[in-house]
């Protein structure tokens, strides 16, 4: 499920407890919903909408308020307890600075409410992407410098891999990783200095190092996943694009201190419904 579906998933619980007058918000099930925890998940909402989501909960239990004076002979006592408010008097004193009236005076014929309205989540490109946390794993594979100067790792890493292929060492390192979960293969970068930086090429495995092989730990993380599908390297070079020009602006998470990475899938590279991804380790 990719995270535009997670988001309508959520409004729509929050929008049902509201409507059944349940007074919180159950976190848990938001998190079951979201795949990340309660906190991440309120960081992700607010940059996405400019609004925080104890906002928008209060914003949508207002505007249900004011549909109930105005539909029924709900009393401001019941409404309080509906929308979960301590007190009658505190109730009335939101819902006056929500809808520049007070309840008794929603109550009127002619009287004007403020509606705001319930969030929908569009699919807004083809790159879908999730939140993910993974425990920590350990990845088996061969390592190479490389340098990141004038669009030299452009270069590098394509021709990295075409050797990694042909010398044999990627059917041994894909024959490692029987048996793990993600199965495939993963590059890996890391260790940035001075305009250099290290690549692997690498799967997760248990099995010891030596004989040319480099054991990576990769630590506990929150991981934001973009999946890209078609044929590498392309899809993989839109992914990034999306991430760099997109992404990154309406989402400034914090990076976290861990490697980026791209994940490949067993099979045809080559093939349309090819599947590859990107993930960044985030705060």
């Amino acid at each position: 499920m990719d995270w535009t579906e997670r988001l309508n998933k959520i409004i729509e619980y929050i929008e049902s407890s509201l409507q059944l007058g349940h007074e919180e918000i159950d976190r848990q099930r938001i998190e079951q919903l979201a795949g990340c925890s309660y906190s991440l998940f309120q960081r992700i909402f607010s940059y996405m909408n400019s609004v925080t989501l104890a906002e928008y909960i209060r914003n949508r239990k207002l505007t249900l308020a004011g549909y109930d004076f105005k539909s029924t002979e709900i009393r401001v006592l019941d409404a309080s307890v509906k929308y979960g408010y301590d007190s009658p008097t505190a109730f009335t004193r939101a819902f006056q600075a929500f809808h520049g009236i007070t309840p008794t005076e929603a109550k009127k014929e002619m009287a004007v409410l403020k509606v705001y309205p319930r969030m929908n989540f569009a699919k807004a490109n083809d790159i879908k992407w999730r939140v993910e946390h993974r425990e920590g794993f350990r990845l088996l594979g061969v390592k190479r410098s490389i340098s990141c100067l004038n669009g030299e790792n452009f270069r590098a890493i394509p021709a990295f891999w075409n050797e990694v292929m042909q010398n044999g060492r990627l059917a041994q390192i894909i024959s490692y990783t029987e048996g793990h979960k993600p199965s495939g293969t993963f590059g890996v970068f890391g260790n940035y200095r001075d305009g250099m930086m290290d690549y692997y090429i690498a799967g997760i495995s248990d099995r010891p190092a030596g004989r040319g092989l480099e054991a990576i730990e990769i630590p506990p993380a929150a991981w934001a996943v973009f999946e890209c599908v078609g044929p590498v390297p392309g899809a993989v070079q839109e992914g990034w694009k999306f991430l760099n020009e997109e992404w990154v602006i309406k989402y400034p998470f914090d990076h976290a201190d861990c490697p980026e990475m791209e994940w490949y899938s067993a099979g045809n590279s080559f093939a349309e419904d090819y599947k590859s991804e990107i993930w960044i380790p985030i705060l």
